[in-house]
Order: C-alpha cells, then structure tokens, then sequence
C-alpha cells in the first residue's frame, strides 16, 4: 500500500523547530521589563551613566551576530537538529546566569564591575543561541517542507517569534504586577530572566524527538535515512522522486561548495534581504515602542497598552502572511508590504515635522507594522531559507543572518541620535528605505511559490551561464 503524506508528522517537527523562534522573540524582548531594574542594581551603584546602561541592554546583539557568523560552521558540519539543540543549551545556560549572575563566583547583593562583565557574558551567550536559531530554525523548516506548503510552514517561525514576545510582555507585566519597585530591583528580574528557563527546557527536549532534515543526510551520503523521513513526509509516491533530484543536485555540486559557484547575485540577494528587512527600521519600532509612545504624550501605562495593542497587530498579520504567502507568492507580498510600510512611515514623519501628536500618529504607525509583518517580517525568512543551493546553505545563510544582524545593530544603535537631530527625517528615512525595499524586490528577488529547493538550484545555475554569457 502505498503512504500518503503525514500532515500531523509535518506539523509536530515544525512546531518543535519553532520554539526556537518562540526563544527567539523571548529572549530578544525580555529586556524590555527588566532593563529599568538592571540600570538600579548594576549601573547606578557603580556610578556607570548611559553608555554602560546602553551596552548592557544590547549587548546580547552581540551574541546575535557571533551566533550568525558560526551559525553556516554548526550546520554543515554537526547538522541542522544538533545546531538546534546547541542553541537550546545556550537559551537554558542563559536564562540561568542572566537570572543569577552571581553564581559560584560573587556575593548577591553587592554589585561590581566583574559581576555586571558577567551578566554581560550570560546575555551575549543568550545572543549567540538567538544567532543560531535565527538562522536554522528557518533553513530547518524549509528543508523538510514540502514545496506547496513551505512558505506556510517557514512563516510559522515568524508568528512564534512574535508570539515569543507578546507571551513575555505579559510575563513580565504579571511579576511585576502589584509589587514594590524595590521588590522588582531586588528579585522581580531575576524572574523574568529565569522565566526563560522553561521553553529552552522543553525545546532541549523536543528536539531529541526530530529527526534531521533529509537534504542534509543526502549531503552527508545517508540516503537510507534521508529516504525514510521524506517517506514519512511526502509519502512513498513522491520520497524516491525527491531524493533523485536532491542527490542530482548533490552529485552535480560535488565540487561547488565554494560560496560564489553559482553566482555573486544569489549571495547578494540574500545579504540585502536581510539588510533591508532591518533598514525600513522595524525593531526601532519594536525595542524603542513605548518610548515612542511616550514622545508623543502618552502617559506610562498608555503607551505599554498600545505596545500590546502593536503585538496584537503584529500576531494578526503574521497569521494573513502565513495564509496567504502559498497563494499569492513571494514577490506580491513583499512589494505590497513596501508600500504599506512607506505609507505608514511617511505618515509618522509628515506628523513629525507638522508637531502633531495624537490618534493619526498612532494609526500610522500600525500601518507600518501591519505592512511590515505581511510582508518582510516572515516572508524574507522564508527566502532566506529557500533561494540557496544545498550545497553552500549552510554559509549562505550564515552570511545573511550575520548581516542581518549586524543591520539591526546599526539601526538600533543610531535612533536615539537620529531622532535628537530631527524625528521627522529619521521616519522620512525609513519610509525612504521601503521604497527602496520595493524596487529591489521587483528587479532582483525570484519568485520561489511552489518551487523545490532544488529547482531553485537550477535556476540560479541557468542565471550564472545567462550572466557569462553576456558578459
């Protein structure tokens, strides 16, 4: 008899690859309801002012970056499953110290330099597993997604990333939630950080349930065991006909693990992908959101509301990418997203300069983040994880990832200065950049709707003689 596809097998392995976004969007907004708390117990008592405060919060960009630059090292030589579950170590080795900095070596209770160097350490640890499964939870999914359903599945990473940080919002708002402020300073944070240690627990877990993705055993000559899970997968009608073509293109790219074998544009696509998918300035809206709030009258509790309002959006229209990124494709999305986020950024900016705050600001603003998670929030992941060659995935993504990173720090980083020198040309800037995102989108991106890995390949083969040719 012959096996049809195993849609619950499918969606058990993605779900369990995508705690590790959930961890993602945890560890990255933690910080949000504790930064305060750490500025009182570290910062303040060693008469550090806001460069040591600022350091300390972003510091786990840090590890993000460390953690994309090894992420291609760890895939290609140790697997995509166990490069998970590293990056699983790392969440619980960093949820642990970040919660208690002063383990075996320091007094609790008595701040010092070497102790804030140590929480600072546990933090970038932390950053180095987000690294990590930023850029292999995605390259995961795709590898073991069938092709008409893959943009969904990989777009499922993106939801739990959001959902990551919206579920800690809420974690965080209900430690704190009736306590003392000195209570908070003390201890309150010391929970937030160990409320982490949960998820990174049961993702450790999980993964030792998940089988590695059939395109890598079929690089590493495992074609039993590739064999057996795309069965499992796709069904005995369709496993053999996919194996034949991953080991065509393995066999034929024996010798093409070099980065440029097939082309400097399909390196290029993916870095200003990346790049892009920061420069239209999202986590600016993301970290710096009630503080924007805040600049525009908001009272406190108002503008942590409207944070929660944000996250609300944000998980909506996730789930409108995730249902219709297999119908519509790639490219629609992305170029309508640019749109929407350079209405919505223009509009923040033309408010900006005419020194009008109110209702209209906040209604752009979720213009801009509706845009942004229907389009580039999910949809660059889902690229990044289908436009590469098995063969050079692993560096491929690597490169990407760490540039992606490396883009959120710059934008991250220069705000506060941009928006001291004018408000209303940073936002100009952003809406700038999505304009920009469009156009590059419509003349570079190919469309991958319904493609197999391996068909995108060939595509950037044929491109590659196209381009000889040529020149």
């Amino acid at each position: 008899m012959k096996q049809k596809r195993n849609s619950l097998y499918i969606f058990s392995i993605t779900l369990v690859a995508a705690i590790g976004g959930l961890l993602f969007g945890y560890d990255t907004a933690v910080i949000s309801g504790t930064e305060k708390s750490i500025e009182a117990y570290l910062i303040e008592p060693l008469g550090l002012g806001s460069l040591a405060h600022g350091a300390t919060i972003s510091s786990a960009l840090i590890g993000c970056i460390i953690g994309g630059i090894v992420s291609g090292y760890f895939a290609s030589n140790f697997g995509r499953k166990y490069s998970l579950i590293v990056a699983a170590v790392l969440f619980l080795l960093s949820a642990l110290g970040s919660a208690y900095p002063e383990f075996l070596f320091f007094t609790k209770g008595e701040p010092s330099l070497p102790l804030l160097l140590m929480f600072n350490l546990y933090r970038i640890i932390g950053g180095i597993g987000v690294g990590l499964a930023s850029a292999i939870v995605p390259m995961y999914i795709g590898e073991i997604a069938p092709a008409d359903i893959r943009g969904r599945l990989v777009s499922f990473n993106q939801f739990m990333i959001i959902f990551g940080m919206l579920v800690v919002y809420f974690v965080n708002w209900g430690i704190a939630n009736g306590q003392s402020l000195e209570w908070i300073n003390n201890i309150g944070w010391r929970y937030m950080f160990a409320s982490e240690i949960v998820p990174a627990f049961l993702f450790c877990v999980f993964l030792l349930f998940v089988p590695e993705t059939p395109r890598y055993l079929a690089i590493k000559n495992q074609d039993d065991k590739a064999l057996n899970i795309l069965t499992k997968i796709n069904g005995s009608l369709e496993a053999e006909a996919i194996l034949s073509e991953i080991k065509q293109t393995v066999k034929v790219s024996i010798n093409s693990e070099k980065l440029f074998a097939y082309g400097k544009l399909v390196i290029v696509v993916g870095i200003m992908l990346s790049v892009f998918q920061q420069f239209v300035g999202i986590n600016v809206a993301l970290y710096y959101a009630p503080r924007i709030f805040e600049s525009m009258g908001a009272a406190k509790d108002a503008s942590m509301l409207q944070t929660i309002v944000m996250g609300l959006v944000n998980v909506i229209f996730t789930i409108v990418a995730i249902l219709t990124v297999d119908k519509w494709g790639r490219k629609p999305l992305l170029t309508i997203g640019s749109i929407g986020m350079a209405i919505g950024m223009f509009g923040v900016a033309g408010m900006a300069f005419l020194n009008i705050i109110g209702i209209s600001t906040l209604i752009f603003i979720i213009i801009y983040t509706a845009a942004f998670m229907l389009s580039w929030g999910p949809i660059c992941w889902v690229l990044i994880s289908e436009i590469f060659p098995n063969r050079i995935r692993g560096q491929a993504v690597a490169i990407a990832v760490a540039a992606q990173w490396a883009a959120n720090y710059l934008i991250s980083s220069t705000y506060p200065m941009m928006m001291e020198y004018s408000s209303g040309l940073t936002y100009g800037f952003y809406g700038l950049m999505s304009v920009f995102s469009a156009l590059f989108v419509w003349k570079f991106v190919p469309e991958t709707k319904g493609k197999t890995l391996e068909q995108m390949e060939n595509e950037w083969k044929q491109t590659k003689v196209e381009h000889h040719e040529v020149v």
